[in-house]
């Protein structure tokens, strides 16, 4: 296994495929409720912006994406209309006395284990890639997961992130996941 950066632009259709897989959309009750989801869809000139100002993390297994965790910048708080309302949210909600959207942070744009590799630890190692190239910028990494997602909330707070802040909006009920490395 292999974890490291985006370097090639097959890579990124890679992740979209691992992306599809693991979208609710496609998934039994019984999968999501063990091993959890994706709710966000991209597109690959999307992960292609978002790769050309700060490369995306993935797991390989013989040159094969396994699994990723994708970074997406505050520039590109507009490149989803399904993630506007979260960044809006960063502009109301504080930490330690400040609103998230003026703290010197990124958003964990999404993170996906396939499920045949699940349980081996990769959930964590990516996060871990992530803190090692980014801390040096950022000061925390931020997210959002449905309170539905119970795998993906149990992991989360594994790796260090605490949920400061939780609302529901016509989808879902949603938890802001913050993990401060400063």
């Amino acid at each position: 296994m292999n974890i490291k950066l985006v370097d090639k632009n097959e890579e990124l259709y890679e992740i979209l495929k691992v992306q599809t897989q693991n979208h609710i959309d496609h998934l039994s009750n019984a999968s999501i409720n063990k091993n959890g989801y994706v709710t966000v869809k991209h597109t690959y000139e999307m992960l292609e912006k978002m790769n050309s100002k700060a490369r995306q993390v993935i797991a390989t297994v013989n040159n094969e994406v396994v699994a990723y965790a994708l970074v997406m910048l505050k520039e590109f708080k507009e490149l989803n209309p399904i993630l506007v309302p979260m960044f809006e949210t960063f502009e109301k909600v504080e930490y330690k006395g400040k609103k998230l959207n003026e703290l010197n942070y990124y958003v964990m744009g999404q993170i996906c284990v396939r499920d045949d590799f699940k349980r081996r630890g990769i959930f964590k190692k990516l996060y871990e890639k992530h803190k090692e190239e980014y801390s040096k910028y950022y000061d925390f990494c931020l997210t959002e997961v449905s309170s539905n997602n119970i795998p993906s909330m149990i992991a989360h707070k594994k790796v260090g992130f605490e949920t400061v802040y939780t609302f529901t909006d016509n989808t879902d009920e949603w938890n802001i996941l913050l993990w401060e490395w400063k």
